[in-house]
């Protein structure tokens, strides 16, 4: 299914998330907060695209990994903060809370990590200049990819008994937390309530 990125599009998906309970995570205090924004965005007669970047090689923890721009949650602030604030560190983006169309189910990872998503419509019409420290690539993913029957596999690891979650890009698996957090968006734009919770992360994205 094509989105247009336009008024129509938005009020849609601001719809599905209205009707869409998230499940947060109250039960891990000892996580630390963190929140990531799965971008919405688009030009005129564009179809509507969320996205994704690759890592820089730099970086301590997670280095060259894919990822949707956000980090860990400042003393004091939301995760809708939070999530806006690393968009314009990592993309150069300012958008308002104005723009938050909705959160997904907290994530815990086993990094020591709960993420919440927060979905946002760039309305915007500024450049996306990446933050070479953080970012090595900027990828448009759009939404009709993520809706293709083949987008999404599953596995497994002799590690855990848990499903290993992956989404195919550019020829390669992206994993979780990054794939479960895009799944469960798929699943909501097509009016599921697919928790991602249980998903698991391959080994190297333990640490």
């Amino acid at each position: 299914m094509v989105r247009s990125f336009d008024d129509a599009t938005r009020r849609n998906i601001a719809e599905l998330f209205a009707a869409f309970t998230r499940l947060p995570d109250d039960a891990a205090p000892q996580l630390k907060r963190a929140a990531v924004a799965i971008a919405l965005t688009g030009g005129e007669g564009e179809e509507t695209a969320f996205l994704l970047t690759r890592r820089a090689a730099g970086l301590r923890s997670h280095s060259a990994q894919w990822a949707l721009p956000g980090g860990r949650c400042d003393a004091g602030e939301t995760q809708a903060e939070a999530a806006l604030r690393e968009l314009h560190e990592e993309l150069g983006l300012r958008v308002d809370d104005g723009d938050v169309l909705g959160l997904l189910d907290d994530y815990p990872t086993r990094s020591g990590y709960l993420i919440t998503p927060v979905v946002v419509w760039v309305s915007t019409r500024a450049a996306i200049v990446p933050n070479p420290d953080e970012v090595a690539s900027v990828h448009r993913i759009t939404l009709q990819a993520i809706e293709a029957q083949d987008a999404f596999s599953f596995t497994t690891i002799p590690e855990s008994n848990r499903r290993v979650i992956r989404f195919r890009h550019a020829g390669q698996h992206i994993h979780a937390p990054t794939a479960a957090l895009i799944y469960q968006f798929r699943e909501v734009l097509a009016g599921r309530a697919t928790r991602v919770a249980d998903l698991e992360q391959p080994v190297f994205a333990w640490k």
